[in-house]
């Protein structure tokens, strides 16, 4: 086996190639059509020596991806998070304590401030797991879906988003943006990825899916869910479907309370589980667990600590046998009947290998332990999810080699190439709902002065400094995410002195507020443009005005691609993901695949 000095050269000497091909003008996403491939199945002597010598708290310990604070291993300044959650200082103490076998990365855990840190921990982390007894190298984990969950930004390469992907109908940039997205991933040491989202979002209403979502077309998400695990894949990143069996029709976040659907069994299949199933064919290595009770199947316990749902559909009927990963156990989902003692062993027992995140570290480790030394979970039970999480890891060559360098870094982590797929994507998704008084384009010939108000998540100051810089005289309000009295008075009475208003609106058809804005602008004699910078259901409180356009993300990404399709910059192509209901919930304003253009 390679020593790690040696191994730590040779991902060295590798970085060195990609910068010289970098030089010659071959980025990292060209180079990807001569990776590799894969490795194959382990050899199970390798796993399972590995496991025999393992003890049973290492063995407990590799079911336990949670977080860490600090950015980097052997970080103190964060001691008091550490210490309140784990009774450590320091991430790599909370690495030695459980015998962790990932952790989870987290902006607010300091885990994600720039690349070359994000590098520095992961290295730091892998070089104490190695340093174990068993020396099982750690699965580095993120939220990173792009869009509105992105944990990483710039000077990282962000996406616009599921459901901007959806808008594009494209799995050639669904492909390319999940293989960048991998790429620079694996490039800061980080090797699983909890995404891609495969929620088929058919409630309006979903309170926690929406645009993380590719849309509410069950062949649309399933090809594109598809698309991506095997373009994150082919990076060594092990891609997560979530959140199984489907998060898309809830009317409740699972963070804070414990979602119910009661769909039959067929619109389960048919719907929801179809993605799931194509993304299980495309050979995902993972999948992440919805804290959603389904009543068809088991009206007594969420997805999660179910074994009807893990064992019975994804493990028996579905044939999935990679890792099973629960979503968050600090969310309200589970923990609002189930005690923090008892949904790790639940969750066990329903089927699951990863328990993520639970908010009671020791709680949680202990009861597994206990239930293991009382019979209540086998230790045979323990080992077959270890194997399962070791033989991912082997897959994606992290037995090999689990480090990175700062020199990988530098030629992979938002670098021009990789931008520029994330600009295209914004401008095939930008879609063009309602123009009926032909407002749009804008063009500073005939509309120069410009007002742009709307909620600081709409960023109307990024959006007028773009129209600003194309020849626009552009000016920025912003209000509250639910406008005050003042607040919409003091813009209407400004739009008396401009030609045109621009409303970037965000979820403004959950807000009363938002709404009357719109509707006030619109009942003046100025022209008005709404541009919805989250959800295209923005679209049903558009109707009186003059435009209405979506873009399905407020990142920067996002907005710059709205004004490109504003000014007819670019024409907007994109094409409805989801059906904008009526205003009042009762019947369709515009349907699935709508989309004008100039």
């Amino acid at each position: 086996m390679l020593t790690q000095s040696l191994r730590r050269s040779l991902v060295s000497l590798l970085s060195v190639l990609v910068l010289v091909l970098g030089a010659l003008g071959l980025s990292s996403a060209a180079m990807a059509g001569s990776r590799p491939a894969p490795p194959p199945h382990a050899d199970n002597g390798l796993i399972r020596s590995t496991i025999a010598r393992m003890s049973i708290e290492e063995k407990v310990g590799q079911l336990f991806w949670t977080r860490a604070y600090g950015s980097s291993a052997h970080d103190t300044s964060m001691a008091a998070a550490n210490q309140a959650s784990y009774g450590v200082d320091t991430p790599a103490q909370v690495v030695e304590k459980y015998h962790l076998g990932g952790v989870l990365y987290f902006a607010w855990a300091s885990n994600t401030n720039e690349p070359h840190q994000i590098a520095g921990l992961s290295n730091g982390l892998q070089e104490v797991a190695l340093d174990q007894p068993s020396g099982v190298p750690l699965s580095l984990s993120v939220d990173q879906e792009g869009g509105i969950v992105s944990r990483i930004l710039e000077p990282g390469t962000v996406f616009p988003g599921n459901m901007a992907l959806g808008a594009t109908r494209s799995t050639d940039l669904t492909a390319q943006q999940w293989q960048i997205t991998g790429e620079e991933l694996r490039a800061m040491g980080i090797n699983t990825d909890f995404a891609p989202v495969a929620d088929v979002n058919t409630n309006a209403a979903n309170p926690v899916i929406g645009v993380r979502s590719f849309g509410e077309d069950p062949g649309l998400v399933g090809e594109l869910t598809a698309t991506a695990t095997t373009a994150l894949q082919a990076t060594d990143v092990s891609a997560t479907i979530k959140h199984f069996p489907g998060h898309g029709d809830t009317e409740t976040d699972s963070h804070f309370g414990v979602p119910t659907v009661t769909y039959d069994r067929a619109t389960l299949d048919e719907l929801h589980l179809a993605p799931f199933a194509e993304a299980i064919e495309a050979g995902a290595d993972a999948i992440m667990t919805a804290h959603v009770i389904v009543q068809a199947i088991d009206p007594d316990a969420p997805a999660t600590l179910s074994p009807a749902i893990l064992t019975g559909i994804l493990r028996e009927e579905m044939g999935f046998d990679g890792v099973i990963v629960t979503d968050s156990l600090g969310m309200a989902g589970v923990r609002e009947h189930w005690g923090d003692d008892r949904v790790p062993v639940l969750a066990l027992k329903a089927g699951a290998d990863v328990l993520l995140n639970p908010p009671e570290m020791d709680v949680a480790y202990d009861a597994v332990l206990e239930a293991v030394r009382s019979g209540e979970i086998s230790v045979k039970r323990i080992e077959e999810s270890v194997e399962r999480i070791l033989q991912m890891k082997f897959e994606r060559g992290l037995f090999e080699d689990p480090f990175t360098t700062d020199a990988a870094v530098t030629a992979t982590v938002g670098v021009p190439e990789h931008l520029a797929i994330a600009r295209a994507i914004a401008d095939r998704a930008a879609t063009l709902v309602s123009n009926g008084t032909g407002l749009l384009p804008l063009d500073p010939a005939t509309t120069p002065e410009l007002l742009v108000v709307g909620p600081a998540t709409g960023n109307p100051v990024l959006v007028a400094q773009e129209l600003t810089a194309r020849g626009f005289t552009a000016t920025a309000r912003t209000t509250a995410a639910a406008p005050t009295t003042a607040q919409i008075d003091a813009a209407i009475g400004a739009a008396g002195a401009v030609d045109a208003v621009v409303v970037t609106s965000y979820s403004a058809w959950r807000s009363p507020a938002q709404t009357r804005l719109v509707t006030e602008f619109t009942a003046t004699d100025t022209p008005v443009a709404v541009v919805a910078t989250r959800d295209a259901y923005d679209a049903n409180v558009a109707t009186g005005a003059d435009a209405a356009l979506a873009v399905y993300g407020n990142r920067a990404v996002s907005l710059r691609g709205a004004v490109r399709a504003l000014t007819g910059e670019v024409a907007p192509t994109g094409l409805l993901p989801v059906a904008v209901p009526t205003s009042d919930g009762t019947g369709v304003l515009y349907p699935f695949g709508h989309g004008l253009t100039y």
